[in-house]
């Protein structure tokens, strides 16, 4: 780790962050969350509004786009859907057609079984048809689906999501997202807990990256693993295919693929456990990825540990490189606090990796990585790495002083746009993922 700046860069003042909508949040495993037209000059951001506290009750549960006009700096807030579910865990998913039409997949959080889609106008993201619903209930049973990730594969486009027995499943569309049909298990094991994997995906020159966990973090002691995604089969991180072609039977348990972070590993003088994905992205022929793990914590032999409000006190954020030979180096990234929230002692600030510069890093903590200062809320800090991840420079995006009492929470890097770093993340009191008092807001640079 890079010794502290003794004269930390200070960020621009707090004027220069532009909050485009007053009520909204997200989770962190539908992507794209946001995304940049510059053609167009348009950014569009998933979010769904809580109707806290301190909002308006009569939005509570609305599924929005925030339409952002880059160049006259106005903000347009479109719900997709009125009141939809105030929770999180269904924000949707976003993605550009090639007949500039753009199109939108969000699901509920468990509480059915169906997947939503609305498609827009020509070259308008303010302006959508009508809602379309595709059931998955034939393979779910009625035990609920969740998350949207929008991602073509070999000329396809699939959206990924949560579903049969809570492992990672995908629906796939061969007309741009029109109508679609379900493609298969991408893995299968037992359940255990709450769910299975938690799965991130990331576009690559040679495929579709996904990263995975074996359960929940509070339900199973962690590890976490990768493959490839491409012509037909599910590959390891050395590019070695698996047996069974891809979404067929026997469908792969995800320990078949490279194991990236495996639980109790000893990195940055702590013993890691009970890890998460957080975030995945290739550029420049790179893959990373950020991951989270409880440090140094006691596993207890009847199980004690595991459940909600386990307190957690000491969250990290860790760093993984592929390397051409398959194999992933890891090193520390920043340490993350405690857990966010009582009941969800494994939620984190989480961290953003730039999609055009996998050695630049957004982290969200309360504990500034550049002198190990400890802050009552959660400040956004840009990491850089010139050595693979071995060594850090910070600067910091926040200042407690600038906006006191709240948190600042996961970062998004807009992809679409690579002349432009649109950096997006929500502020304010989250009580948990169904009730928060929170605003988006957004902070653009030229790269």
């Amino acid at each position: 780790m890079s010794s502290p700046d003794p004269h930390p860069t200070r960020p621009a003042p707090s004027a220069s962050v532009q909050v485009i909508n007053t009520d909204g949040a997200w989770c962190w495993f539908q992507d794209e969350r946001a995304l940049a037209d510059p053609d167009a000059g348009l950014l569009v951001v998933g979010s769904i509004a809580s109707g806290g506290a301190a909002q308006d009750p009569a939005r509570r549960g609305d599924l929005d786009l925030t339409v952002v006009d880059l160049a006259a700096g106005t903000a347009q807030v479109v719900t997709l859907h009125p009141g939809f579910e105030a929770d999180d865990h269904d924000v949707p998913a976003i993605w550009r057609r090639p007949d500039r039409r753009w199109l939108a997949v969000y699901a509920r959080h468990k509480t059915d079984d169906l997947t939503y889609w609305r498609i827009s106008e020509p070259g308008d993201p303010t302006r959508w048809g009508e809602e379309r619903v595709y059931d998955w209930s034939e393979q779910t049973a009625g035990r609920g689906v969740t998350y949207s990730n929008l991602r073509e594969l070999d000329g396809r486009l699939y959206c990924f999501a949560r579903a049969v027995n809570d492992d990672p499943c995908a629906l796939v569309s061969d007309d741009h997202g029109e109508t679609w049909s379900y493609a298969g298990k991408l893995f299968d094991r037992p359940k255990i807990g709450y769910v299975n994997g938690y799965a991130r995906y990331a576009d690559g020159a040679e495929g579709l990256h996904v990263l995975v966990t074996d359960h929940h973090p509070r339900d199973v002691d962690n590890s976490i693993y990768h493959g490839t995604l491409s012509l037909g089969r599910l590959h390891d991180s050395a590019g070695r295919p698996l047996e069974t072609a891809l979404f067929a039977e026997p469908v792969p348990d995800q320990a078949q693929l490279t194991t990236v972070l495996p639980t109790g590993i000893e990195l940055g003088g702590a013993k890691l456990s009970h890890a998460w994905t957080t975030d995945l992205r290739e550029a420049g022929g790179q893959l990373a990825a950020v991951m989270t793990a409880r440090a140094n914590h006691p596993a207890e032999p009847d199980g004690s540990d595991l459940g909600r409000n386990v307190p957690v006190d000491d969250l990290r954020l860790v760093y993984g490189r592929l390397g051409a030979d398959g194999q992933w180096t890891l090193s520390p990234l920043a340490h993350a606090g405690p857990g966010l929230l009582p009941h969800e002692q494994d939620y984190s600030g989480l961290a953003a990796i730039d999609p055009y510069d996998v050695s630049t890093v957004y982290v969200s903590t309360p504990v500034d990585p550049r002198d190990g200062t400890r802050h009552d809320h959660h400040e956004i800090y840009r990491g850089r790495t010139a050595d693979d991840g071995r060594g850090w420079d910070w600067t910091a995006i926040t200042e407690a002083a600038e906006n006191p009492g709240v948190d600042n929470l996961r970062p998004i890097v807009a992809p679409g746009d690579p002349a432009t770093t649109h950096l997006l993340w929500f502020r304010g009191d989250m009580r948990s993922s169904q009730d928060y008092d929170c605003e988006v807001v957004l902070r653009s640079r030229p790269r």
